[in-house]
């Protein structure tokens, strides 16, 4: 026979009991996040947590346990359904069965950050040399790409309009391995060299 978890007190207590049949170093603590329903988090000695969630207050007996990664952006967690009949039967359904799922969410996770990081540093340093050849450039981080932008005001002597301006716009891909850019230049001549750089380079 279930249990009705119909209140907080019970609840608590019940995801308490839980977290004792998990291991004696196991807590509980609130989750206030948790927008509908009965919630606790769980911690165990590992530092794994779980949120134990009761969905649907009609149902007090039906559980919901979701396997909490630090960063699930990118990553689903992982979550089961158990009934409430006992904590041995709760713990037992998150040793046998969320556990290899939180394990193979977790390690997803820790090889997409892996991957992240070693792309921020990529187009770090392709930023940093792109930055040190266009001093004064204005470095916009943006989702996994690097926007920068150069303008210069370029006045003749004795010339009464507006100044055109120079500028360069340069987007740094994900790990740094492609840019584009565009450039807007006030006289064609400036721009010839460079051009004539980028295609030497491009050959060789």
């Amino acid at each position: 026979m279930s249990q009705e978890l119909s209140t907080r007190e019970q609840f608590d207590a019940f995801a308490e009991a839980v977290a004792q049949k998990l291991g004696t170093h196991c807590r509980t603590e609130p989750l206030p996040q948790y927008g509908a329903g009965l919630s606790r988090l769980i911690i165990d000695g590992d530092g794994r947590a779980l949120w134990l969630c009761q969905p649907d207050d009609r149902q007090p007996s039906k559980l919901r346990i979701k396997a909490a990664l630090p960063d699930d952006s990118e990553v689903e967690c992982p979550s089961v359904g158990v009934t409430a009949i006992t904590a041995d039967h709760v713990a037992r359904a998150i040793t046998r069965r969320l556990y290899p799922l939180h394990a193979e969410a977790a390690e997803r996770a820790s090889q997409l950050a892996a991957r992240r990081r070693a792309e921020a540093d990529g187009r770090r340093a392709v930023t940093e040399a792109i930055v040190s050849a266009l001093p004064g450039a204005h470095v916009d981080e943006m989702h996994r790409h690097t926007r920068i932008v150069w303008e210069h005001a370029s006045m003749p002597p004795g010339q009464q309009r507006a100044a055109p301006v120079d500028s360069v716009c340069v987007d740094v891909g994900p790990s740094g391995a492609w840019v584009t850019a565009e450039i807007k230049a006030s006289r064609p001549d400036t721009v010839v060299p460079s051009l004539t750089a980028f295609a030497q380079a491009s050959r060789g």
